[in-house]
């Protein structure tokens, strides 16, 4: 019950003192990943009827205790089945003032925006029991079970126009808006949203057209629609993110904000002309997947203490480092929630901002219109910061302001691409910085890597074999008394053999002696070597042990460290 929405229900429930402080802080403190309004209603702390009289009243809603077992016919009619389904609502009166909508997710923002517009009515929200509102919607709209295969089916079967010859902006846009292609994109998104997928591909090759989506940091290709849908579908998404459809020859950026499931999800657009047509590429930025807390984000107990230690003082840069898909900008972010409190003043610059976090200011970047990342951090030096984060240190200027900001009183959060947190240091010095002013700003360097976890329901155990241990470079002795686990493949999993994904960290702490070393211009290696000399657990040696703990498996561990 509305897991999208962590943080503002926990500051309800304190500002209205309905859980003591006690309660708030097991709360905090859950990493079930649960919203905490299903955590506080487990426990008895609170009775439903009292939660959702006070989300009424905070929200300015009517509050229904109960819902009719059937809806007016008339409330039904006005209200189309794909957007009761979408959004998640059921209409329960409609009159000439509007339209009263029990809701799943009474706190989606853009509900009430969204359904205006298509309604071409006012919209008056109900908070009710979501149970109730989804049982409602179930028996008087259905359930759209239709598979995408079914839908490709019906497009072949209809005929629908797919030409691809010399088209006007308007052919191209009706193509769009055709309702079988419609229909089509939104299964795809509705079912990448549902498997939790990070990205979706639209692919066009010289004889198919694939669309895939990636899980878990693995790609998996759904049902191939005819080649000759590659313009249309291209088009719908560029409708959707408001891009220019007519123009096929350069790549365009842009950003799709939905409902699906009753749940507001945005994703980010990338087209890239290719030989064969568009290829288009959708980040997905799902909320209620995104657990931003340090507590929450796998930290081992020495390396969260040691963040924390980081990110708590007045100056200093923390740099996290990983290749794309690491769980770079989810530290980050989490390092930013924790930071971002009423008197201080928070400047982010992202390319682009993934998520937005309220209560601090964030800046988009665009190269295109001369609004690097360098441009912006010297105007953040003009407005009185107390925390900065740059999204990536791309080149020498980029990091001599950071630096220069670290100097002056900011505390600095950066990304940074390197195969290792000893590396990072090393790569400010190829950038050209000075290695004095590196070693008097870096506080701590995090890397991290992403490996997917064993399917719970289809993991076995097997004794390792010599192979194996010798990738892993343990010894036969070592590798005796060792079971390792692996998935078969399973419903569960898609027939992966995993389910999830589990983070790795190297941490450094910038130690005196580092410091020197890094002053001295002191190879890579000589610096990682002292890293260890400290205590430093690297990627791999994390890998071991959740290879050792049943997490995860040879494989991944042999692949990401």
């Amino acid at each position: 019950m509305f897991a999208a929405h962590r943080q503002m229900l926990l500051e309800l429930f304190s500002e209205r003192e309905l859980l003591d402080d006690v309660q708030l802080a097991e709360l905090n403190a859950d990493e079930s990943g649960r919203s905490p309004a299903e955590v506080a209603l487990d426990h008895g702390w609170i009775e439903q009827p009292q939660l959702l009289a006070t989300l009424a009243s905070h929200l300015g809603c009517e509050h229904r205790g109960s819902l009719p077992e059937s809806l007016p016919g008339d409330a039904v009619a006005a209200v189309p089945g794909n957007l009761a389904r979408t959004y998640g609502v059921a209409p329960l009166r409609v009159d000439a003032a509007g339209v009263d909508l029990a809701a799943v997710d009474p706190l989606n923002h853009r509900l009430v925006e969204d359904l205006t517009f298509a309604l071409s009515r006012d919209i008056r929200v109900v908070v009710a029991d979501p149970a109730q509102v989804e049982t409602l919607i179930k028996r008087h709209y259905g359930e759209d079970e239709a598979r995408i295969e079914d839908v490709l089916a019906d497009i072949a079967a209809s005929g629908t126009a797919v030409e691809v010859g010399e088209l006007s902006e308007e052919e191209i846009e009706e193509m769009a808006t055709q309702a079988p292609i419609v229909r089509l994109v939104n299964l795809v998104l509705a079912q990448a949203v549902k498997d939790q997928a990070s990205d979706i591909h639209f692919e066009p090759f010289e004889n198919d057209y694939k669309i895939r989506y990636r899980v878990d940091g693995a790609l998996y290709e759904m049902a191939p629609p005819s080649k000759q849908l590659a313009l249309p579908i291209a088009s719908r998404l560029k409708v959707l993110a408001n891009l220019n459809i007519a123009e096929r020859r350069v790549p365009q950026d842009g950003r799709i904000k939905i409902t699906l499931q009753g749940h507001p999800v945005d994703l980010r657009v990338s087209t890239l002309p290719t030989q064969f047509g568009e290829s288009v590429v959708l980040r997905v930025l799902d909320q209620r997947n995104m657990r931003l807390d340090l507590a929450e984000i796998g930290l081992p107990a020495e390396v969260e203490a040691g963040v924390r230690d980081v990110i708590g003082r007045p100056n200093g840069i923390f740099i996290v480092t990983g290749p794309t898909g690491s769980g770079k900008t989810t530290t980050l972010y989490s390092a930013l929630r924790e930071l971002n409190q009423t008197d201080r003043k928070v400047l982010t610059a992202e390319d682009p901002v993934e998520y937005e976090i309220e209560g601090v200011t964030q800046v988009p970047i665009n190269p295109g219109i001369g609004l690097t990342f360098a441009r912006t951090l010297r105007t953040f030096l003009r407005q009185d910061p107390d925390i900065i984060m740059v999204g990536e240190i791309r080149d020498a200027e980029t990091a001599r302001i950071a630096i220069q900001a670290s100097l002056t009183g900011h505390l600095v959060l950066a990304t940074l691409h390197t195969n290792d947190a000893p590396g990072a240091v090393t790569r400010l010095v190829d950038m050209g910085v000075e290695p004095f002013l590196i070693s008097s700003s870096v506080e701590g360097v995090l890397a991290q890597r992403l490996v997917r976890r064993v399917c719970p329901s289809c993991r076995e155990s097997y004794q390792p074999t010599a192979g194996d241990a010798w990738q892993l470079g343990l010894t036969a002795d070592e590798a005796v008394n060792l079971t390792f686990v692996r998935g078969t493949g399973c419903e569960a999993c898609g027939g992966s053999g995993y389910q999830g994904r589990y983070s790795l960290f190297e941490w450094v702490p910038m130690s005196d002696r580092l410091r020197e070393m890094v002053s001295a211009k002191a190879s890579a290696l000589a610096v990682r070597q002292q890293a260890r000399r400290e205590g430093m657990t690297t990627l791999r040696e994390a890998g071991l042990e959740v290879l050792k703990s049943g997490i995860t498996s040879v494989e991944e561990v042999l692949q990401y460290t």
